[in-house]
């Protein structure tokens, strides 16, 4: 169906008048009519029927009218989203970043991002997969390891250090050891060593592991988190998580992983995207509340 006979024909629809429309148009009204019976003879149908007042639409006329009607309520919409104002961020934005990070320290924040954002739709991919910016499969990542990949405006946000964490019940009924040697006869919770993991947080367990008499291993850090929190044993967390679990006390202060960076990073062509800075600022925002707390205990 030819797009242009259909605008023409909206437009006949509206004012009800082949001039007015033509006025509208900047058509003549011999132009108007010859597309108005060409749309017809494509549809086989009559769209309109003379009056004394103007042009009427028929029962098919209504049927096609609702139709460009729609389309042009859509192509409006869409034409203001193409602008995009100052203020109003909307629409598809997909984020990736590691398991633990998104579910333990992102998702719970989120709510704060929909409140500023209500018409936002964010799709997070949580995956230890680093997957392909510049082929969009995301548009945003957040990750404990610098990309590698070209063509990436990528920042250092933040530091994470894994260290040992016990539940405040098991320090009561177990007590705290007080040298690494006291480990030995205490079960210790850390990731499975074929589960994907930055270098830091397995050098870090790898020895502890060895001389440990028992042992859970967890392929994410959130099964890690829900050992400890029942007073399965000491388990080995990023300090991302566990400054939203305040009843977990931390094990030999001093002992801790070499500090692992994490980085944001997203495609060049995206810079300027509302959707993009918006989210880039709002993680931002949070990391800085979120070092603020944390930073009397690290003291």
């Amino acid at each position: 169906m030819d797009w242009d006979k259909l605008r023409i024909f909206h437009a006949v629809a509206e004012a009800g008048s082949l001039t007015h429309a033509g006025d509208q148009l900047h058509l003549s009204q011999s132009a108007v009519s010859r597309q108005i019976r060409a749309l017809e003879e494509s549809l086989d149908t009559t769209l309109f029927r003379r009056h004394a007042r103007g042009l009427i639409l028929t029962e098919q006329g209504e049927l096609l009218f609702e139709a460009t009607r729609s389309m042009a309520r859509r192509l409006e919409t869409t034409a203001a989203r193409i602008r995009d104002s100052e203020d109003e961020v909307f629409g598809d934005l997909r984020v990736t970043t590691t398991m633990g990070f998104g579910a333990l320290w992102l998702a719970p924040r989120l709510p704060r991002l929909f409140e500023r954002y209500p018409n936002l739709r964010l799709e997070l991919m949580l995956e230890e997969r680093i997957v392909d910016l510049p082929m969009r499969e995301a548009d945003l990542a957040i990750r404990m390891k610098e990309p590698s990949q070209a063509d990436l405006i990528r920042r250092r946000i933040m530091e994470v250090r894994i260290r040992l964490y016990a539940s405040r019940t098991y320090v009561e009924r177990e007590g705290l050891p007080r040298t690494v040697e006291d480990l030995v006869s205490r079960r210790l919770i850390v990731q499975n060593p074929a589960s994907p993991q930055v270098r830091a947080g397995g050098e870090f367990v790898q020895p502890l592991v060895a001389q440990a008499n028992s042992t859970l291993t967890v392929n994410t850090y959130f099964g890690i988190l829900q050992g400890v929190i029942h007073g399965v044993g000491i388990g080995s967390l990023p300090d991302y998580i566990t400054a939203g679990f305040p009843d977990l006390v931390q094990v030999l202060p001093g002992l801790e992983s070499a500090a692992i960076p994490v980085y944001l990073a997203y495609v060049q062509e995206l810079r300027h995207n509302k959707r993009v800075c918006a989210f880039r600022d709002f993680v931002l925002e949070e990391i800085t509340a979120h070092l603020r707390t944390i930073a009397p205990a690290s003291e």
